[in-house]
């Protein structure tokens, strides 16, 4: 794929690159706050539901309900294709978030958990908004050569894998030096101050009023319709289903590698590689076509998923879920290229939170699955998943080479 751009190099900084630089960190900033409230609230919910006396089934529960209305984003997600200014659809939905979630938490301890439980449902719903939602504002934000938009990928990424810390870390840093309900608020508190810093993100270009926007069962159809837009899915999927099995195999390899404390350690590497991929992508951002790059990326996953499980040592251990974290922070950034250059621009929104979404739900029945088959050997889950990719990278190969079908 050849670039769009035919300005100065990159080791010019032109002014149009200075003005971009602003409005990213600002995205870079609005993004993280808002995914941090998002990524942080299970954690949150249960350590709160279990200082409330609640049974451990009932904060699990509790949990759910906040994960699982994500698989509804897509249905409300055309709203942020048809509307005038996104960036008031997602300021919206990061207040509502944080406002029903802690509503959920004042009244969990002095209600009961059904009522709790949906307002913790109705805040999820808002979920992927804050996750695909803000990515798809992404595009207009990095400017239309094809080295800013992966480089600002790169970035967004990183945001994921930030938030994806800083929540948890925040709600048990605030539970265990205040309590749980402080965290909580906290987390709410995070999700209302981002939605002020997604309004002063730039403002897209109006959409033409003269183009229809797809219902949320037409952009899936589109997704499946489309060679490039189907594979990505279609490896999104399997990679989220694969890589949920690093933490359940962490835990039962720990004994073995050193003691049980190494569990957190082997997913710290993982965390660090991923931030460590997106560094070098903002550096170097990804060449090529999206398409091609996400599957020879899921490859590369399941490369290091093997090299996972033939690690012998700790060291080699923290090595690999390293490299496992570089991999998928790689294919995460091909994801998301490829989301934003074959969607179409009437439903861009839909199509990033259509992918976000199931590949949330991927994760969850990834996660089900390393818990059932690492009963029978602790290597039989990475095992498992590490073939499964490689199936559905070859399987993409196989989509990409069948003939076009010819229009009449």
């Amino acid at each position: 794929m050849t670039s769009n751009s035919t300005s100065t190099p990159d080791t010019v900084p032109s002014p149009g690159n200075r003005r971009r630089g602003a409005p990213l960190a600002r995205y870079v900033f609005a993004a993280t706050l808002v995914r941090s409230a998002d990524g942080g609230a299970v954690v949150a919910i249960v350590l709160l539901a279990q200082a409330s006396g609640l049974p451990g089934s009932v904060a699990g529960l509790l949990g759910a309900a906040i994960t699982a209305p994500h698989l509804l984003g897509p249905f409300i997600a055309r709203r942020l294709d048809t509307a005038r200014d996104g960036r008031k659809v997602i300021a919206a939905s990061a207040v509502l978030h944080g406002v029903l979630l802690g509503a959920a938490a004042i009244l969990l301890p002095i209600t009961w958990p059904p009522v709790a439980a949906a307002l913790l449902f109705a805040s999820g719903l808002f979920g992927p908004m804050l996750t695909g939602g803000i990515s798809s504002r992404l595009p207009a934000i990095a400017g239309p050569a094809q080295r800013s938009q992966r480089r600002a990928q790169s970035w967004d990424v990183a945001s994921y894998g930030i938030s994806g810390t800083l929540g948890p870390a925040a709600v048990a840093a605030i539970a265990a030096t205040a309590d749980p309900l402080t965290a909580t608020l906290a987390l709410a508190a995070a999700a209302v101050l981002g939605a002020g810093a997604v309004l002063v993100l730039p403002r897209h270009e109006p959409r033409d009023a003269t183009v229809e926007v797809p219902s949320p069962v037409r952009t899936l159809r589109l997704i499946l319709s489309n060679g490039a837009l189907r594979r990505t899915l279609g490896l999104t999927i399997t990679v989220a289903f694969s890589v949920a099995a690093l933490p359940i195999y962490a835990v039962t390899a720990a004994p073995m590698l050193g003691g049980a404390s190494a569990a957190g350690t082997l997913v710290a590497a993982y965390g660090a590689g991923n931030l460590l991929g997106s560094a070098g992508m903002m550096l170097r951002p990804l060449r090529g076509e999206a398409d091609r790059l996400t599957t020879a990326l899921a490859v590369l996953v399941a490369a290091t998923l093997t090299a996972v499980m033939l690690a012998p040592t700790l060291t080699t251990a923290l090595v690999a879920f390293g490299l496992a974290g570089i991999g998928n922070a790689m294919f995460f950034a091909a994801t998301l290229a490829a989301r934003s250059e074959y969607a179409p621009a009437q439903s861009r929104g839909q199509v990033f939170i259509w992918v976000g979404a199931l590949k949330i739900a991927a994760g969850s029945a990834g996660t089900a699955a390393a818990g059932a088959t690492i009963t029978h050997a602790a290597w039989a889950p990475l095992a498992l998943v590490s073939a499964l990719t490689v199936i559905a990278a070859t399987a993409s190969i196989a989509d990409r080479s069948r003939p076009r079908r010819s229009k009449p």
